[in-house]
This record gives C-alpha cells, sequence and structure tokens, in this order.
C-alpha cells in the first residue's frame, strides 16, 4: 500500500463542492471523497504555517516539537513522520513545500554534517527530497525572502522565462499596459498570471509528481504540497475570470465583534491584511482569484487521479487531501490565518482508502474531532508499523475508515505563538507570553491568552458564525471553567519522555534486582527465593580469600 499525501496551503475546510459551496465545483476533491470519507471536524495545531505543518510531519503538538512560527527551527532529533515510516519499511518523499527550517546550530554541535543521509534528512523535515520548493522568491531591498535554491525558478528558466526571479514577474504577476502588475497589491487580483498555464506552479509541481509516480518503488509516502491558493492572489488563465464579484459571499463578520473585544483579537483587527480585507473592494477581487487557484488545483488533482488510474496504481494507493490552515478572506474583520475561528484552524481532509476493507464507509462524512497530528499514526499503522504512542501524540484515524466508533478526543486543541508578529510589541506582552491556546469541545470553543488577558469564548451550536463571545459578559463562567479544566488536562499530557515507552518500562520493571542488587531488604523475604537463592546456602569456607591467593609478586 502507498500513500499519496497531498497537502494545500491556505485551502478554506468549506471552499469545496463536497463542503456545500454554492459556486465553486471541485469535482475531484468530490472525487476522493465519493471514495473515502471525509471528517467534517479537522482541526490544526496551530493556524501558522511552518507550526502547523511541523505538529503535521512529527505528530505532536506545538509546544511539544516547539517550532512555534515560521523560520522557529524543527530541534535537531525530533520524530518526524519519515522516521516512522522508515522504521515501518515505508519510504517518505517530499514533493514540494514544508516551511521546515533546520536546526543548523544543533546539527553542528553534534557533529552532523549536512551532506550526509541523516543530515539531509534533518534538514528536511524527516523527508527524502525528489523535489523542494517552498514557493517563496519574493525580492526585498536584502534579498530574496528566501535564500535557497528555486528549482521552480530554474524549471521557468528552462522554458524560456528570462527574468531574473521568474517567479515574482511571470508566475505571481500579470501585466497592464506593458507594466508587471505584481500580485502582491490586491487591486491585480482580477488579471491573468504572467505565466502559461502550463508553467504554472501548480502545474509544474503536478508534472513533478507524475514524473515521481512513474519511477517509485513502493510501498512508498509521497508528500506533494502545493503553494496555492496561498497568496499572491493571482491565477493564470483561463482561471482568472472563472469566478467574479457574484461569487463572493457576505463577509461573516458583526459591528458587535468590535466592541469590547478581546485585546489580541481587536489588535489584529488593526493590522494591515486586515484594513485590506475588510474593503469589500479587495474581497471583490481576491475571492474570485482565491477560488480560480482552487479550480485550478482541482484540475489538476484529477491529473494524479487519472495517471493513478492509468497506470494501475488506484487500487493500491491511499489518498489524502488536506491543507495546513485556512484563510480569513475578510471574515471577522481579519485576513491570513492568525487566530481561531473555524475559517483559519479548521481545514479539510478527506482520506480514501482503497482497500475492501474501508468498502462500509465509501462517501461518507465523519464528525468526529481530528486532529491533523492523527495522519502520523495513520500512516505508520496503514505501514503494518508500531504506532509509538509515547512520541506520536495524535490517534490513527483507520477504526474511522473500517467503519469501528473508537474511543476518542472529547477535545481539540490548537496553539498559537504570535511573539514575532507586532502585535506582541503592540499589547506590551513579553514573548514568552505571547502565546494563545484554543480548546474545542465539537460545542464549545475556549481561546486562552497568556499575559493576563481575558478569553474568548463562542457556543458553536447556537452561534456556528462566532460573532458572539460570551467571555465578554459573567452568564458561561461554568462553561469557561470546564473548557479551562480540559485545557489543563491537555498541559499535564505526559510529552516529552519520548526515548522509553509504556511498554519498555513495564518490561524493565524488577531487571535491577534480576542482576544482583537487592536494596533495602530485612532478610531476603520480601522477594522470591529466586532473587536471593545466590546469597543463601553458601558456607564461608567455599570462599577464598583474596590474601590466600596473592604472591609478593603481585
Amino acid at each position: 500500500m502507498n500513500i499519496l499525501f497531498i497537502m494545500y496551503d491556505q485551502l478554506r475546510f468549506d471552499y469545496l463542492s463536497c463542503a456545500g459551496h454554492p459556486t465553486l465545483k471541485t469535482p475531484n476533491f468530490d472525487r476522493v471523497a465519493a471514495r473515502g470519507v471525509r471528517f467534517t471536524n479537522c482541526y490544526v495545531q496551530s493556524p501558522i504555517c511552518g507550526a502547523s505543518r511541523m505538529s503535521t510531519y512529527t505528530g505532536r503538538y506545538a509546544s511539544s516539537h516547539g517550532a512555534q512560527w515560521n523560520g522557529f527551527p524543527l530541534r535537531v532529533g525530533e520524530h518526524t513522520m519519515g522516521d516512522h515510516l522508515r522504521e515501518a519499511g515505508m519510504v517518505c518523499w517530499l514533493l514540494g513545500k514544508t516551511h521546515m527550517k533546520v536546526d543548523a546550530e544543533g546539527m553542528k554541535r553534534l557533529g552532523i554534517a549536512p551532506d550526509s543521509v541523516i543530515g539531509a534528512r534533518q534538514a528536511e523535515c524527516g523527508f527524502d527530497v525528489w523535489v523542494r520548493d517552498d514557493g517563496l522568491w519574493a525580492e526585498g531591498p536584502d534579498g530574496f525572502y528566501d535564500e535557497k535554491h528555486s528549482p521552480y525558478n530554474a524549471y521557468l528558466k528552462s522554458k524560456g522565462y528570462e527574468a531574473e526571479n521568474p517567479w515574482s514577474v511571470n508566475a505571481n504577476a500579470g501585466v497592464e499596459d506593458g507594466e508587471i502588475a505584481s500580485g502582491w497589491m490586491f487591486d491585480n487580483a482580477d488579471k491573468p498570471a504572467n505565466i502559461r498555464e502550463e508553467d504554472s506552479e501548480t502545474a509544474w509541481l503536478t508534472s513533478e509528481t507524475l514524473s515521481f509516480m512513474d519511477q517509485a518503488k513502493g510501498p512508498w509516502c509521497a508528500h506533494v504540497s502545493y503553494i496555492k491558493p496561498h497568496w499572491p492572489y493571482i491565477v493564470p488563465a483561463p482561471y482568472h475570470d472563472m469566478f467574479g464579484p457574484d461569487d463572493v459571499p457576505p463577509a461573516v463578520r458583526s459591528d458587535d465583534e468590535r466592541q469590547n473585544a478581546q485585546p489580541v483579537f481587536d489588535a489584529f483587527m488593526h493590522n494591515k491584511i486586515a484594513a485590506a480585507f475588510q474593503q469589500d473592494e479587495v474581497r471583490r477581487k481576491v475571492i474570485p482569484a482565491y477560488m480560480g487557484l482552487i479550480k485550478q488545483c482541482d484540475d489538476h488533482l484529477g491529473r494524479i487521479l487519472d495517471h493513478l488510474e492509468a497506470t494501475g496504481q488506484a487500487d493500491n494507493t491511499m489518498i489524502v487531501l488536506t491543507s495546513d490552515h485556512g484563510d480569513y478572506l475578510g471574515d471577522h474583520w481579519l485576513g491570513e490565518k492568525d487566530l481561531f475561528h473555524e475559517a483559519s484552524v479548521k481545514v479539510p481532509l478527506i482520506i480514501a482508502d482503497p482497500r475492501p476493507s474501508a468498502d462500509a464507509t465509501r462517501g461518507t462524512t465523519c464528525d468526529a474531532l481530528v486532529e491533523a497530528i492523527d495522519l502520523a499514526p495513520t500512516f505508520v499503522e496503514v505501514a503494518d508499523g508500531k504506532v509509538a504512542d509515547h512520541i506520536l501524540e495524535g490517534r490513527s484515524l483507520m477504526p474511522w475508515l473500517r467503519g469501528e466508533t473508537p474511543e476518542w478526543r472529547d477535545f481539540a486543541i490548537s496553539e498559537y505563538d504570535y511573539s514575532s508578529t507586532p502585535v506582541c510589541e503592540k499589547l506590551g506582552v513579553s514573548p514568552r507570553d505571547a502565546r494563545l491556546f484554543m480548546v474545542f469541545d465539537g460545542r464549545y470553543k475556549l481561546m486562552h491568552a497568556e499575559g493576563g488577558l481575558r478569553p474568548m469564548l463562542f457556543d458553536l451550536e447556537t452561534d456556528p458564525d462566532e460573532l458572539n463571545d460570551l467571555a465578554r459578559g459573567n452568564s458561561h463562567q461554568d462553561q469557561i471553567a470546564r473548557l479551562y479544566e480540559m485545557l489543563g488536562q491537555w498541559g499535564r499530557r505526559m510529552s516529552q519522555r519520548v526515548t522509553k515507552s509504556d511498554a519498555q518500562i513495564e518490561a524493565g520493571r524488577g531487571h535491577s534486582m534480576r542482576r544482583g542488587i537487592l536494596p533495602f531488604m530485612k532478610d531476603g523475604t520480601e522477594v522470591s527465593d529466586e532473587l536471593t537463592k545466590a546469597y543463601r546456602g553458601v558456607s564461608a569456607g567455599d570462599y577464598v580469600r583474596i590474601s590466600d591467593t596473592t604472591t609478593n609478586d603481585s
């Protein structure tokens, strides 16, 4: 069995036709959903790209692995999906983006050579790399945002694009009156990207995926990680004008949200990205481009599905579709993905297992509280490996795919470290206190803020749009206390004892006594005779004194 693990960047859970979007048709996402299970309550462990991905790739919460912001290195030695799968006999490859930052200082301290096999895997989040491209090749006054080599830019130059940085001036820009119309400007989102569609990022990575599958020797896990529909919001023809202002839904927001707002929420509502998305003109241009990017992703997913079927691999390949976080798109007066409203922290998750054991669940939905960290143990089980549950903090989803109803979690957790943002400084919060936590029990959602700031509380049963922050009053203190107890229960979890499993600990109990270490006994009757027989029934004469065998020569 192979695993095709596809992640889209910044794809909202509700922008798929199988999830009920009224005008965006995604027949290939729907095609996978018809073959498998669509999980309707999947939550990422952080709403920021890097931290979310590091959680998904390690199967551990953000505060467990520590890489809680983009560019925060994942510490050397952290177990990853690739490590667990290789232990089970499955290779694990990367195609696309990870947002991984290598712990170069840690590797240097331990003497791990970057060009060794283990060094390369440490630098690539545990994956073997077919092609890595994180997709942000922006130019600033100090040089490129990402200083690594861009294989996508190299590809574009091989196709005749002559710019020094064709990612910037071709793939993510349009043209207006003979001048480059940068994708960084939302006013340009309705223009076609300055690139042939077949050379765009989504098309290029899809072709790389087909090439990989043509030569891959199984069993393999291939993590295909698209940069889109992440900004810059600009898409090549014909996708640039498939959708228009009539496809833009009203923003999910209310003036009441801005009254006595929780301080972190209030600060984010006043940043630059929020200010842009609070303008209806911006939403009317950006959202159709965002939808066009998703439609393009769906079409290229169709290429992959067709290829699997044409090459006879569909029957032995599990397909997993998900995202690293959502996109506010102006909902709740916000852009980007900084807080814990559904638009940001809830993601699509569709899993199609071709094996007969999953026949009973094909085309169904599952509303269990699922976390993105559940994917790593799921993949280990698919690979017939043993789930290292003292390391992996997620739970295998295989029982749900088989139609079983396993004992399951009562709440989902997400975390956000905003210490690197201007909001931290604006609020006067120390970097160590600039942390947010979400606990969601399926109905009530609590956001806790460190630093002495008040929480937020939503009742999604009576307020599914999360417009009424119940923590502004005193009427729901019982629910707040209950959710804080859940957060405390989670905070007391065993998360750092990763070098010894429970089974190893249980097997090692009493081991020292079997080696003759018998302290704290009065007469030996406290333990079995077997453990003390070496010390019983032996006369002093049976021993030879050292002095009797010592000679002057010694």
